[in-house]
């Protein structure tokens, strides 16, 4: 995910997309402990992109405000 792609984006829609990903973070996590996890890279474009909607959320409410 670009931050392009977040621009266009409303804060109630990044709020509910950074929860899907926060979601799939966790289960990732799970398959992890457990030693079932495919593509270990995945972990580190979930958290990379949970920072970037988290940026976009502050630069939205600093920007309202």
């Amino acid at each position: 995910m670009k931050a392009s792609e977040l621009k266009d984006l409303t804060a109630v829609e990044l709020t509910a997309r950074g929860r899907d990903l926060r979601q799939e973070l966790f289960n990732l996590r799970l398959q992890q402990a457990s030693a079932q996890l495919e593509k270990p890279a995945r972990l580190r474009l979930l958290r990379r992109d949970i920072a970037r909607i988290e940026t976009r959320i502050s630069q939205l409410r600093r920007k309202a405000a």
